[in-house]
């Protein structure tokens, strides 16, 4: 299967397709009192461009896992017409231990990931976010043990792309079901508030932040819960959506110098080997 470059205006015309869905889940959270927040690069782009990093060819999300759950339970009320909802419980196939809103019409398939039995579709992220225990040691415990998770959740693409002992690794991990996947990441979220103190994070996706290894043992493994629950309205490609109240110290969690736009040269280039945009 042949992969190419997205051009620029297939990168444009994604973008505009996932504010589409991102305005369809503000719609149904709103009338629901569900809380998300702009997450990652998208809360980046609100900050710094009011829209998207012009380079940036998908959108991210966050909700707590309260708030996560009640969304599962209304997403049926999303438009069809506009996108459907993605995760275990709705698509067999699906490997990731995060929801994905999909575009309805279209086809996006990632290069390296053709050969997944998933829905595919222009997407975007939905990161549930879970609580992390308060003692440190039992902190570092968890993060290795989802690690470990996450590698076998990824196996059906690293076999695919690894080559060597890491393929061959790979191709042993995804002899284990993702429902046993499924299974120890729901037994971690199950005692998962949002009135707790806790700090949280998404178990089955890497800890945030290129700085993650420089961060203060006491930060690294979490981010602290009124990111998620103290909200403001921003600006976001001419619509308004909810991100993260004290953005500042979020991106710089992530980014530590996040108003400066990186050169062309570290910016990431976007391929496809299925695209259908109409």
């Amino acid at each position: 299967m042949q992969v190419r470059q997205l051009t620029d205006e297939e990168l444009r015309k994604m973008q505009l397709l996932q504010v589409d869905m991102i305005a369809e889940l503000d719609r149904v959270c709103r009338k629901h009192d569900i809380k998300y927040v702009l997450y990652g690069g998208t809360m980046l782009g609100a900050v710094r461009h009011k829209g998207y990093i012009p380079w940036d060819d998908d959108a991210d999300l966050a909700m707590l896992r309260e708030d996560y759950e009640k969304f599962k339970k209304v997403a049926h009320e999303l438009n069809p017409d506009i996108c459907f909802f993605q995760d275990s419980d709705t698509d067999k196939y699906y490997r990731w231990g995060y929801a994905k809103l999909r575009r309805t019409g279209t086809e996006f398939i990632r290069s390296g990931q053709e050969h997944l039995k998933c829905k595919t579709g222009v997407f975007i992220d939905i990161f549930p976010l879970d609580d992390i225990p308060k003692f440190l040691p039992f902190q570092m415990l968890q993060d290795f043990y989802c690690y470990c998770l996450r590698k076998i959740a990824w196996s059906e693409v690293g076999k695919e792309q690894k080559k060597g002992f890491k393929k061959v690794w790979f191709k042993l991990l995804s002899k284990i079901p993702m429902s046993f996947v499924l299974k120890c990441q729901k037994s971690l979220h199950k005692k998962s508030s949002n009135s707790s103190k806790n700090r949280v994070t998404c178990l089955l996706f890497p800890s945030l932040g290129k700085f993650y290894f420089k961060a203060p043992l006491k930060e690294r493994y979490g981010m602290p819960k009124k990111w998620f629950l103290e909200r403001e309205e921003y600006d976001f490609e001419g619509k308004r959506f909810y991100g993260i109240k004290d953005y500042d110290a979020f991106l710089q969690y992530e980014y530590r110098d996040y108003m400066t736009i990186p050169p062309e040269s570290e910016r990431k280039k976007h391929y496809a080997s299925v695209l259908k945009l109409d």
